[in-house]
């Protein structure tokens, strides 16, 4: 009679320790201010802000994106270059490869099918990957290119979009993207000296220039990372704090309105993105259709100094905060709250949505870099793909 308790009690125990509440085999990752589990796979709902790692890369990511069927790819940061500059990457340690082929990840400069400086990245419902290439601008870089905006179907790995900027575009820094895959419209950020948003018709292959508004200009707001103000170099090389105009750039759902705003701001905006649209290739800068978008530029609401924002189907805005190593969330109705902060969010670049709730994001130390302290690279391996849920309807890949 013991023997046969003993049993149940064991049988019980064991049926315990495999028992779907855990399911799978999971990690857990410390950080200074939490102990988080990241799993393998669960079949649980994950709870609203839960952040895991997704991969660990010895190369720095720039932007990342999520396609519908769970494909993660990645730009390579220009301010600190690889092997490759467009890659896919795999869950784990250091396992990507080039995307879409050897040729297109070849040294920067030496052919017209290079990546010479990919950067934003998104993915559109036909399955096509959209990189923005701004061209060689690095200080080291023996030749400045032209800027292109290219894309490539992820099944077949095949180009299908090619545009190549006017000279004058030469020396831009074009970044961040925002796709309307169904209209045929991509819309840059150029944070250069003279920031606009570019807009390209690629059914008529065509683009223009949306420029000289105050609120593509950067405000006077120190970008602050692990306490230490971010600088750059001025014209005349010294270093100074820096001020980075418009940069995260967004859609909303139904692709009807633009958000964007400045790096180094604390303001978010919207416009009618047909007001861009409309007669995008047959107008020129300053004229009475540039009044008008400006006039119709909104306020939406405050966010923090930020790289990267991902706007969800319900207007939900989700803004990486460089100060606080943190994502924060702007709702439909202007309220901003934290989803999470880890101190392992050093520097998240870009944000996008997978094919569910998870926002991915591109973690790479890009305030360590020499460009914004004058010192030595002080980046340091591991950069991070990590993803965090959001309990909303993303759109995938944007």
């Amino acid at each position: 009679m013991l023997k046969q308790k003993w049993l149940l009690k064991s049988s019980i125990a064991f049926l315990l320790l495999v028992t779907p509440v855990t399911l799978i085999t999971q990690k857990l990752i410390a950080s200074p201010n939490n102990i988080q589990t990241q799993s393998v796979s669960t079949s649980q709902t994950p709870k609203v802000g839960q952040l895991e790692v997704v991969s660990e890369l010895n190369i720095t990511p720039g932007n990342v994106t999520a396609s519908r069927d769970g494909r993660i790819f990645a730009s390579v940061h220009g301010m600190r270059r690889g092997s490759a500059q467009l890659i896919e990457i795999q869950p784990g340690q250091n396992n990507w490869q080039p995307f879409p082929n050897a040729e297109w990840n070849g040294k920067p400069g030496s052919g017209k099918n290079v990546l010479n400086s990919a950067h934003g990245v998104a993915i559109d419902s036909q399955d096509r990957l959209w990189v923005i290439d701004h061209g060689n601008w690095m200080p080291n870089d023996a030749k400045p290119t032209r800027p292109k905006l290219v894309a490539f179907d992820i099944n077949t790995r095949e180009l299908v979009y090619r545009y190549d900027f006017p000279e004058s575009a030469t020396g831009t820094i074009m970044q961040d993207l925002a796709v309307d895959g169904e209209r045929g419209f991509v819309y840059i950020a150029d944070c250069g000296s003279n920031p606009a948003i570019v807009v390209v018709d690629t059914n008529n292959n065509t683009s223009r220039r949306f420029e000289n508004h105050p609120s593509l200009q950067a405000e006077n707001v120190d970008a602050i990372v692990e306490g230490e103000k971010l600088l750059f170099p001025n014209s005349e090389g010294k270093m100074q704090p820096a001020r980075v105009p418009v940069n995260p750039i967004t859609l909303s759902a139904d692709g009807e309105t633009l958000y964007f705003g400045a790096m180094n701001g604390e303001t978010w905006y919207s416009a009618s993105a047909k007001s861009f649209r409309e007669g995008a290739s047959d107008y020129p800068s300053g004229t009475l259709r540039d009044r008008t978008i400006g006039a119709a530029i909104k306020e939406v609401g405050q966010k923090p100094v930020s790289d990267g924002v991902s706007t969800d189907a319900q207007g939900n805005h989700f803004i990486t905060n460089l100060k606080d190593n943190a994502i924060d969330k702007l709702s439909a109705d202007g309220k901003l709250t934290r989803l999470v902060q880890d101190d392992r969010l050093l520097w998240a670049d870009n944000v996008r949505f997978g094919n569910d709730s998870w926002l991915y994001i591109a973690v790479n130390q890009l305030h360590r870099n020499p460009i914004f302290t004058g010192k030595p690279d002080a980046g340091k391996p591991p950069y991070y793909i990590m993803r965090v849920w959001t309990g909303t309807q993303g759109q995938p890949g944007r």
